[in-house]
């Protein structure tokens, strides 16, 4: 496995989803990111899982957080109204592509057998005021 290519093909994915004024690889906290660097997003590296059978590769899993920042412009607008488009976009990004969506995959360009959102998406909105934050967690699978 070569992790690199794998991390920045899904940076380079997620990054280009939406129209995100700052977004990086080097995870900042909501608090350091001003309303005018955001819609932000950040990708954070979580944890490699290697699973091994008898006389066969390894099967990795690989566990990421995207971290969304968005920031209402006012107070009359609820900052779920600006987070949703983006965590929308964030998931079309990450949908399979294929004749037959049904058994379609997302490869990362055929770097991984697949790429998807798995489990809860954390979202804050309206507790920190202006200020939405949703971590979505992504698993990478490799190897069959």
């Amino acid at each position: 496995m070569n992790r690199e290519p794998i991390y920045s093909a899904l940076f380079a994915t997620v990054a280009a989803a939406a129209n995100f004024v700052t977004a990086s690889r080097r995870l900042r906290h909501w608090g350091d990111v001003g309303p005018a660097e955001q819609p932000a997003l950040f990708q954070a590296q979580k944890s490699e899982t290697a699973k091994r059978a008898r006389g066969l590769p390894p099967r990795w899993t690989l566990e990421v957080e995207l971290y969304v920042y968005a920031q209402a412009p006012d107070e009359l607008t609820a900052p779920a109204t600006v987070i949703n488009p983006l965590l929308d976009a964030v998931e079309a990004a990450l949908a399979p592509s294929g004749a037959d969506l049904a058994t379609a995959t997302q490869t990362l360009g055929g770097l991984v057998s697949h790429c998807w959102i798995a489990g809860k998406i954390q979202t804050d909105e309206g507790v920190l005021g202006g200020q939405a934050v949703a971590i979505v967690p992504i698993e990478i699978v490799i190897g069959g």
